[in-house]
């Protein structure tokens, strides 16, 4: 896989985010940086109109439904599975079955962070304070 190089300027809150989630996660920042570029690039394009409506309908939840969503994550199973495929790719690629399984995986990513994000908006929205919930952790 090729690579190109940039500069980007990051506010320091982010900085500091990503510095914290490398030191964490006892990675390279730069890789750390790229994965949750790479997990965020795909979520821009807009999302089926069916996950769309749910994410809509998530205004009617009340607020510990939206707490729960808030703190929500893939199952540990899952998470383990996507860097296990993750990792295979950087070493030896994927099989046709495997790349649809991780694309399948990613979604489930995605959505997850979706889900958790818009909870996010709708309880600061009500009033609360959402500075405590736990960053969702990048892919290892």
């Amino acid at each position: 896989m090729s690579a190109q190089t940039i500069q980007l300027d990051l506010p320091e809150t982010v900085y500091q985010q990503i510095q914290r989630a490398a030191a964490k996660a006892h990675r390279p920042f730069n890789d750390v940086l790229v994965e949750a570029v790479s997990a965020v690039a795909p979520v821009m394009e807009m999302p089926p109109s069916s996950f769309r409506n749910a994410l809509a309908q998530m205004a009617y939840l009340n607020d510990a439904a939206l707490w729960q969503a808030a703190r929500a994550t893939m199952a540990p199973s899952q998470r383990e599975r996507l860097e296990e495929l993750h990792d295979q790719f950087q070493r030896a690629g994927l099989a046709a079955q495997e790349r649809q399984e991780e694309q399948q995986l990613l979604a489930l990513y995605r959505e997850t962070i979706l889900v958790r994000a818009q909870a996010a908006v709708l309880l600061k929205q009500r009033g609360y304070d959402v500075s405590n919930l736990k960053q969702f952790e990048p892919l290892e």
